[in-house]
């Protein structure tokens, strides 16, 4: 009978992922076929090198090659697995460093469309939000990239996972290389729910929560919107940011917290997913973890500091506007989230 009862939940868990799978592959290459296809046109008809030429000055000033802006501005439309598709296609040579210093764009600015909205149904201005990611990341890129360059570490050659095959640039090949590269997207996509459910089995989650929870107090963030942070911060910024949301609409959670809790997950969210993810480019767990981390915990400490001497007036102009009626609407409704 106790055989039995562990076949059926074993059984029960591989269906899970086998679903997840299924629905995050879908809901995923529905954004990044069209992508593929339209960067693909783009390079046909020489789009591409003058995106590329107009972004160089911004990706010299970090260390990266031009056409990485590519990568990065898929990821701020799309999400980080629409980022890594067009990364891969690619196939530029670059060290260590450098991908780390992409994967640090990637982490605190991507999905835009979708979680900038989250964050504005908890009450934050959008251009706040926008303004402060997109500058957000490349200060933290722009470090990462002095870090590494003054001691000359991490210069080795980097090496992806997805290691292709020489390239047939004419349409048919082009067509059967992307066809092979979202088939190994899915077994990533299937690798990572599997280690997802088994880190929260063995309770590295729990762990997580126990080291980060003083550290959020001692930001600024109250103990009201401590626990719903931590949750967003390890599941993601549209899991967190509904749980704040519907705390808020029962007074539970008061502004000055939604806009630093909301804050920080901008910047630092799905903390073991996405750093799963910019590995599989070759991003180094120097950066996209633990610099990451302290970064952003600094970063909302000085915007903590800044709050604390704003009156409600100039709270309201600059960062928070009058959610009332969006939480209202947001509340009926379930979010899910999309990296």
């Amino acid at each position: 009978m106790i055989g039995m009862d562990r076949q059926f939940k074993l059984y029960a868990f591989i269906k899970e992922i086998i679903k997840d799978t299924f629905s995050l592959s879908w809901l995923l290459f529905k954004v990044m076929i069209p992508v593929l296809i339209i960067v693909k046109i783009m390079q046909e008809l020489g789009f591409i090198e003058y995106f590329s030429m107009a972004l160089e000055p911004l990706m010299g000033l970090i260390g990266l090659p031009s056409s990485m802006g590519l990568v990065w501005a898929t990821t701020i439309v799309t999400n980080i697995y629409g980022g890594m598709v067009i990364f891969f296609s690619m196939q530029e040579p670059m060290t260590v460093a450098q991908v780390t210093v992409l994967s640090a764009l990637m982490l605190l600015a991507h999905g835009l469309p979708i979680e900038v909205r989250i964050t504005q149904l908890a009450g934050l201005r959008v251009i706040f939000v926008v303004l402060f990611r997109l500058i957000s990341a490349f200060i933290f890129a722009y470090l990462l990239h002095l870090i590494y360059s003054s001691g000359n570490w991490l210069q080795d050659a980097n090496v992806i996972i997805f290691e292709p095959q020489e390239i047939d640039h004419s349409w048919l090949g082009w067509a059967k290389n992307e066809t092979l590269n979202l088939i190994k997207i899915v077994g990533v996509i299937f690798s990572l729910v599997t280690l997802l459910k088994i880190l929260r089995l063995i309770g590295v989650e729990r762990v997580l929560i126990f080291l980060l929870k003083p550290i959020l107090k001692r930001i600024g963030i109250a103990e009201e919107a401590t626990t719903i942070t931590i949750v967003g911060v390890t599941l993601g910024l549209t899991f967190g940011g509904g749980l704040l949301i519907q705390e808020a609409n029962k007074g539970h959670v008061s502004a000055k917290d939604i806009f630093l809790a909301m804050s920080l997950l901008s910047i630092c969210h799905s903390l073991i997913e996405d750093t799963i993810l910019t590995s599989l480019l070759g991003g180094h767990i120097s950066g996209i973890l633990f610099v990451r981390l302290v970064f952003s915990l600094l970063l909302i400490w000085g915007l903590a500091c800044v709050v604390a001497k704003c009156d409600s007036k100039t709270m309201e102009r600059w960062f928070m506007r009058n959610k009332k009626e969006d939480t209202e609407k947001v509340s009926e409704q379930p979010l899910v989230e999309n990296k």
